[in-house]
């Protein structure tokens, strides 16, 4: 369903309802991401929570019945508030706390919506958890280097010369990086690309072009402000239990970095899990495994 947030109208789909389930609201990464078309994948988990599936401003349906101008220029600021307005909607509507399960950028978001209102929610949940985006591409580029050197892959040694290290002038560096961080990523323990299965029934090939249009708007809109993320900046503790979700191989968001920072975190309960020989996308390739770990660790925490 579309609802009223922050002036626009915003897509909220719920699945799992019931009386003894708690809230849990997925934040997705990007910017610009959308979960609409991988939904399905997490049937299961509605056996345990009411899933929150939102699209944020400048994402998927609320992109596509917005577009640009309605949505008009994104900063983390404008994101926050919404974030903020959603968890409010779900409280007053079903449940008195909200649980949080941010992925890469969506971690990051999640990370501010605790410092701005901890009293809404009852733990959170980082995976591919970004925390400073300075020394992230510093740490990808290093270590994209020493692969591509270790595998005598010219054509990925020359493309990383070609850019540099970080901090990159503009997006199409980042894009490079990215693109040898999949093709030379290691571990075996998933897809280092998002391959869920099954894809949802309601989504249909045709809002494909519109969910991308979105992703890529959103990107460039908050491009400057992401390369400022610096997490650890905004305060160590916290008021509510802190849990990371972690591909031991993400090539995306470093394991190590969400270590060092988790180590640093002072909150009532904390924990972190390894998803030995997976990447970014766990919590989309790896569901009932993820699954498993938020019912043993996070679900006796968390009240309905």
């Amino acid at each position: 369903m579309y609802i009223a947030i922050g002036e626009i109208e915003q897509w909220i789909p719920i699945g799992g309802q019931a009386p003894d389930h708690p809230v849990l609201l997925f934040l997705p990464g990007g910017p610009g991401g959308t979960s609409v078309p991988v939904a399905a994948a997490w049937k299961s988990w509605e056996d345990h929570f009411a899933v929150v599936h939102w699209d944020q401003r400048g994402a998927g349906r609320t992109f596509g019945k917005n577009g640009e101008s309605g949505c008009g220029r994104l900063t983390i600021e404008l994101m926050v508030k919404d974030a903020i307005e959603v968890a409010e909607f779900l409280i007053s509507h079903l449940a008195p706390k909200i649980l949080l399960v941010g992925h890469s950028w969506g971690s990051a978001l999640g990370i501010h919506m605790l410092k701005r209102r901890p009293e809404l929610f009852s733990a959170f949940v980082g995976t591919g958890q970004l925390v400073n985006m300075r020394q992230n591409e510093e740490y990808n580029y290093r270590r994209q280097m020493e692969q591509a050197e270790r595998l005598g892959n010219e054509e990925a040694m020359r493309a990383l010369r070609a850019i540099g290290p970080p901090p990159f002038p503009d997006r199409s560096s980042l894009i490079t990086l990215r693109e040898w961080a999949d093709r030379l990523a290691e571990g075996d323990g998933d897809s280092a690309e998002p391959r869920p299965s099954p894809r949802a029934a309601d989504f249909k090939a045709e809002e494909a072009p519109t969910m991308l249009h979105g992703a890529e708007f959103s990107r460039k809109a908050l491009y400057e402000e992401l390369r400022q993320v610096d997490l650890p900046s905004l305060g160590l503790k916290f008021e509510v239990p802190i849990f990371f979700f972690e591909g031991t191989h993400d090539q995306q968001t470093p394991m190590e970095l969400a270590q060092q920072y988790y180590d640093a975190i002072e909150a009532p309960h904390k924990g972190f899990v390894r998803f030995e020989g997976c990447h970014h996308f766990v919590i989309f390739n790896r569901p009932d495994a993820f699954l498993r770990e938020l019912l043993t660790r996070v679900r006796p925490l968390v009240s309905s």
